[in-house]
Formats: structure tokens, sequence, C-alpha cells
């Protein structure tokens, strides 16, 4: 399921992150790499913050969507 579909507090294992070759690469230089783990902090508006690698980064709902857990 896609990340903007985890509820907060849920950890989850990054299966895969889709999207252009140049989405791909900006969200792996953030950490996002399939078998990586990946908690949501919070969720407005389907824009999520998540705690991955002991830091927190906010992503919108299009890249949410790309990111498969």
């Amino acid at each position: 399921m896609p990340l903007s579909m985890v509820r907060k507090g849920e950890q989850n294992i990054i299966k895969k992150v889709g999207g252009k070759e140049d989405t791909r690469r900006f969200l792996e230089n953030l950490g996002f790499v399939a078998g990586g783990a990946i908690t949501v902090v919070s969720e407005i508006g389907g824009n999520v913050i998540v705690s991955i690698k002991d830091s927190r980064v906010a992503i919108g709902k299009d890249m949410a969507n790309k990111i498969m857990v």
C-alpha cells in the first residue's frame, strides 16, 4: 500500500519507490530506500511527516503515493 495510507505511529518497511528516475533518486537521497524502516509521525491533508534513519522528513501526498510499504 502507498505510504499516504499508513496510519500515524505505525512502523513499516519500504517495499518499493516508484516514479520517474529523478523522483526516485531524490527520494533515495532523503533515505527512502527499499528495505528501510519508516514511521509516520503526523499527517495533515495527505502530506506526511515521517521518521526515517534518525531524522524527520516532510513529503507531499504525491511523493507519499510513490512510496510502497
